[in-house]
């Protein structure tokens, strides 16, 4: 309905409280400042202004309209910006998944410096589970997956950097009623207890378990802080990395027990949608570092 040279000249002339000054201002002369402000009246059929001897002030109704079209030329100059910045490589945000095994204490130093680099970009972090890294890079919902396990799906358009394999430690609560058993724990005694686990967030790849006996009871959580304190509580078994179970071995919270067979440890990697290559996606694959960086900042238990 209103042009941006309409928006303009009223703004102006509401700012400057006259039709003079605005003029001076947008290097027009008063009598075109005049026509366009009766234009956009007429079309209105409202008077944005009260014209005085040597000033204007805005009626009820111009302070609405000057309102909105201060709020529409902030949003055009918004446009006009980041238009310029994504023909040179900006996106307004950078989605990064993150594996629920990796260090929470690195994720904070991780956006810290990120906002310090990247003051007008976004960043949106997700907490996955298992496949629901790869899930979230499929599909659009992430640009980064941090801490992804197991092998890259079939079919996707991806980079990925190894980060080292990730161990597991069967562990239960030291008052457990397996706790006791001498040597490596049978199927069949295992059987008898639930196993705790998380649950896959992958949304359309399959779920999968890190490990489960077949038929075996599960209780599911959402995530390892509510994991470990079920281990501790005696609820149930299970596998926990290595890196996240050893301060709770220390402790003396729960234990770690030799079973028939031990689950093998986990490839661990950083991975990325190749066909996004922003300035700000390649800052973080950089800040990231390489292998031995990403396994002692993101896996090793500090």
């Amino acid at each position: 309905m209103f042009s941006y040279h309409e928006l303009i000249t009223i703004e102006s002339v509401a700012r400057l409280g006259s039709f003079s000054h605005a003029a001076e201002e947008l290097h027009k002369v008063p009598s075109a400042i005049s026509y366009t402000i009766k234009s956009v009246e007429d079309r209105l059929t409202v008077s944005l202004f009260t014209r005085l001897h040597r000033r204007v002030e805005l009626t009820a109704a111009g302070e609405y309209f000057v309102e909105q079209a201060r709020k529409l030329l902030k949003e055009m100059e918004d446009i006009r910006l980041n238009t310029q910045r994504v023909a040179n490589g900006w996106q307004q945000s950078v989605s990064v998944a993150l594996d629920n095994v990796v260090r929470e204490n690195s994720v904070n130093q991780l956006v810290r410096d990120f906002y310090a680099t990247f003051p007008d970009i976004e960043l949106q972090l997700t907490m996955e589970v298992f496949n629901g890294v790869w899930d979230a890079l499929m599909t659009g919902r992430a640009d980064i997956g941090i801490g992804a396990t197991a092998t890259i799906p079939i079919g996707g358009n991806f980079s990925y950097r190894p980060m080292g394999e990730l161990s597991w430690d069967f562990v239960m609560s030291t008052t457990h009623p397996l706790a006791n058993y001498d040597g490596a724990i049978p199927d069949s005694e295992l059987m008898k207890y639930p196993v705790i686990c998380l649950e896959d967030t992958s949304r359309i790849l399959p779920k999968r378990t890190t490990w489960q006996l077949d038929n075996q009871r599960r209780l599911i959580v959402p995530n390892w802080h509510s994991a470990e304190q079920c281990f501790i509580d005696g609820l149930g078994v299970g596998v926990m990395p290595s890196h996240k179970a050893k301060r709770l071995l220390s402790s003396g919270h729960i234990i770690s027990k030799e079973i028939k067979n031990n689950i093998d440890p986990s490839p661990c990697c950083l991975a990325w949608n190749k066909n996004n290559q922003s300035i700000a996606i390649q800052w973080l694959l950089d800040y990231l570092g390489d292998t031995e960086k990403l396994n002692t900042e993101w896996l090793k238990e500090g």
